[in-house]
């Protein structure tokens, strides 16, 4: 009887080290939020150049799932229903428009990033005609950003 609770006590000190041993400890993932806020940038801005263009089929902004909430419209749900809203809402105007990243909120992990904004509009004479602010939420696919929801609304 002894010897079975010698070896019981024996054979629970030896799990008990083994686990306390195996444990792996996580390292943690460090964030670079400025690197961050110049990507998102990079990206609104390559976003406003294709706006801009008319050429709105070379969009990469938004992730295929995306959905935008557009002021006095229902959501546009889909690269593609986003990609033709725009087409026919910029039509032949040669207003301009620019985004302007103001504050990022990145999750732990950096795989979602919260972004707010400003935007300008202005028409051929620079003259702004409109201006006002959005969110969008981006999500890391395939190691980039993409924009799976935003929304916007005028100062107007």
């Amino acid at each position: 009887m002894k010897n079975n609770i010698l070896k019981g006590v024996l054979l629970l000190g030896i799990l008990t080290s083994v686990f306390a041993c195996n444990t792996k400890k996580e390292e943690p993932v460090v964030v670079d939020k400025e690197a961050i806020k110049k990507e998102i940038q990079a990206k609104e801005d390559e976003f406003a150049e294709v706006y801009n263009s008319g050429e709105l089929k070379k969009i990469g902004y938004y992730a295929d799932d995306a959905i935008s909430y557009y002021q006095n419209h229902a959501p546009l749900v889909g690269k593609a229903n986003i990609a033709e809203f725009l087409k026919a809402n910029v039509g032949s105007s040669s207003n301009q428009i620019a985004f302007k990243t103001g504050e990022i909120f990145v999750s732990d992990d950096g795989n979602q990033v919260v972004e707010t904004g400003a935007f300008e509009v202005t028409d051929s004479t620079k003259t702004i005609v409109n201006t006002g602010s959005y969110m969008s939420l981006f999500v890391k696919r395939d190691g980039k950003y993409v924009c799976v929801r935003d929304m916007s609304v005028s100062d107007k």
